[in-house]
């Protein structure tokens, strides 16, 4: 079989192929016997009709378009083969099938022309002498004031307030009416679940809101008053997502918080710990590991976005669908988790406006991948055994009872801790320059998260399911 080869733009191999005559009669003889052992022709048993008949009843245009199919299909099998091509993904008819049915004579050659995405070419830059600004996240001893003070209204004692009106950081318990408001403030009509009884809400803004908790304010126990309250823009009701409505709101009693004191005896309420000092100590460790942990990852990910400025590839259409696939399915996983029945936001029309969105975050990890991958190729960074097998073990736990494919795990596996581990390699040779929180220009700080955990991007890709 004669086959020539064409280098296409996006990662693509064209391929000609002329199929030679005795493959196009043998493969046309094979699919008109089968179609003759099924057809249902009336006055002859199956396989029984004659060949004229046969031909009449079922057209010559339907037997050549088998055997055209199948003759393309077998083709680019056998091409692959004998061209030893490393294809992904499935192939793309570059010649009319309409064209080649009716042109193919059965013991005649058929030429056609295909396409097939194959893995791209990756060229790197020099990496050597990578330099880089990384915002480094200090740690802050207020962190730990600031946590101790959440720890103390957490366990506050709720004291009844009498003699005085409702102000900041008290307690409330109200019975509340929301109506929305029309073109007029006259126009108004009650919200679906607007409506409560015995609510209560601490009076400080990130409880509630804002108009709202600033509208109870001065309010004496028994007092009856309305409130107009605008909804953000971004409110998760997306029917009340920038809208005004009148909150009438009685308030039928008031307590404030007596806090705790800060000592032995909150650090034993509070904490494993037995004294204030040893959970002081504790906490300025764990701020201080978390300050690391962030600066870390900053390194990480500027890091990663340096190397791709450096990365030229012709990305195939295949492997960018692929991403967007393992996106949207890690994405929809989530949405479950937290509790949203996904069937009902997918439909013909938002399923593409996921894709669409998806797609540019796709090709970032790719290229970040393919870059991360030619840097271990290059400097033979390898996987530590041990690692893996410890990484192995808590992702088995972690998807125990779903189905998973074992072989595919340990590769995906093995590949994260090779880019963890070049990543690593190359902060070691990096020139560094740590910088103050917030000093970088958003273009430069506003990076994507490059390194996805291991764990979900895993979890969406392994499991499977059942298929119809």
């Amino acid at each position: 079989m004669k086959v020539t080869q064409e280098k296409l733009p996006a990662s693509q191999i064209g391929l000609e192929i002329e199929v030679p005559a005795d493959i196009s009669q043998k493969t046309y003889d094979k699919v008109f016997q089968d179609l003759a052992r099924t057809a249902s022709i009336p006055g002859f048993r199956k396989g029984k009709a004659p060949r004229k008949i046969l031909l009449q009843r079922l057209g010559t245009v339907r037997i050549k378009a088998a055997a055209v199919e199948e003759l393309i299909q077998n083709s680019l099998k056998k091409a692959v083969e004998q061209e030893t091509l490393d294809v992904i993904g499935s192939f793309e008819l570059r010649s009319s099938f309409d064209e080649l049915v009716e042109k193919f004579e059965p013991g005649e050659p058929l030429t056609f022309s295909a396409a097939v995405d194959v893995p791209p070419e990756v060229t790197l830059a020099d990496y050597s002498q990578l330099s880089i600004k990384v915002e480094e996240v200090a740690y802050d001893p207020a962190e730990v004031d600031k946590f101790l003070e959440e720890r103390r209204r957490e366990n506050a004692t709720l004291i009844p307030v009498e003699g005085r009106p409702a102000q900041y950081a008290d307690v409330a318990v109200v019975d509340y009416q929301a109506k929305l408001v029309g073109e007029t403030d006259e126009e108004t009509t009650e919200i679906p679940g607007g409506q409560a009884t015995d609510f209560q809400v601490e009076l400080v803004e990130e409880r509630f809101l804002e108009e709202f908790v600033a509208g109870i304010q001065g309010m004496n126990i028994g007092e009856t008053k309305e409130i107009t309250v605008n909804f953000p823009e971004d409110y998760a009701r997306e029917d009340l997502a920038g809208e005004s409505a009148i909150f009438t709101i009685t308030l039928k009693d008031l307590k404030e918080k007596e806090l705790p004191e800060v000592n032995d005896d909150f650090a034993q309420e509070v904490s494993e710990f037995e004294t204030l000092e040893e959970l002081r100590t504790s906490l300025e460790t764990r701020f201080k590991d978390k300050a690391e942990q962030e600066t870390n990852a900053n390194k990480e990910n500027a890091i990663v976005q340096e190397l791709v400025k450096l990365i030229t590839v012709d990305l195939p259409e295949t492997m960018i669908e692929k991403e967007v696939e393992t996106l949207l399915t890690r994405t929809f996983m989530q949405l479950e988790s937290y509790g949203m029945d996904v069937r009902k936001i997918l439909n013909a029309e938002t399923i593409p406006a996921f894709r669409e969105r998806s797609r540019p975050e796709a090709i970032a990890r790719i290229q970040q991948s393919l870059a991360l991958e030619e840097v271990a190729k290059k400097e033979s960074v390898e996987v530590d055994p041990a690692a893996l097998e410890v990484r192995i073990k808590e992702l088995q736990e972690q998807l125990k009872g779903q189905n998973i494919d074992q072989k595919r795990l340990r590769n995906l596996v093995t590949n994260d801790l090779r880019k963890e581990a070049t990543v690593k390699w190359l902060i070691e040779r990096a020139q560094i320059e740590l910088v103050p929180l917030g000093s970088l220009t958003p273009a430069e700080s506003e990076e994507s998260d490059s390194e996805e955990s291991a764990e979900t991007t895993i979890e969406a890709e392994v499991t499977t399911t059942s298929e119809a």
